[in-house]
């Protein structure tokens, strides 16, 4: 049975920016383990430099999806953001002269599902569990 109202992941004010902020979040949790296994180190710039196209590509999923209606929904927002955030994030890797190796890509693929997707599937589940026990 499907969950209505803002349990269902509706666009309200907190959903909204809540969604924002852990999306964002995870963007810069890869971005740190990334550097972080590459020995990479803490260097501001480098951190930026490494994370802006990839945060510029899950913003531009947000605006594909238009997650601001329903931002913790799997499918389609969890799943345009994160191919959003994967695809452009390549794209702009590549234009701005960034290394865009096939098992970066991989990799990259793989984190980002799990980060993006993944999140959004355990407040669904939480948000079921919620409205069984109602």
């Amino acid at each position: 049975m499907p969950v209505s109202g803002p349990e269902a992941g509706s666009g309200g004010g907190r959903s909204v920016a809540l969604a924002a902020v852990v999306d964002l979040a995870l963007v810069l949790v890869f971005v740190g383990i990334g550097r972080r296994s590459h020995d990479e180190g803490g260097a501001f710039l480098g951190f930026l430099t490494t994370a802006w196209p990839f945060l510029a590509g899950a913003a531009l999923g947000w605006l594909i999806a238009r997650a601001w209606r329903r931002p913790i929904r799997v499918v389609p927002t969890g799943v345009v953001v994160w191919a959003a955030a994967v695809v452009g994030g390549m794209l702009l890797r590549l234009a701005s002269g960034q290394g865009v190796q096939l098992s970066f890509v991989i990799v990259t693929a793989v984190v980002l599902g799990v980060f993006l997707v993944g999140w959004r599937g355990i407040a669904a589940l939480v948000r079921r569990t919620r409205a069984r026990r109602r």
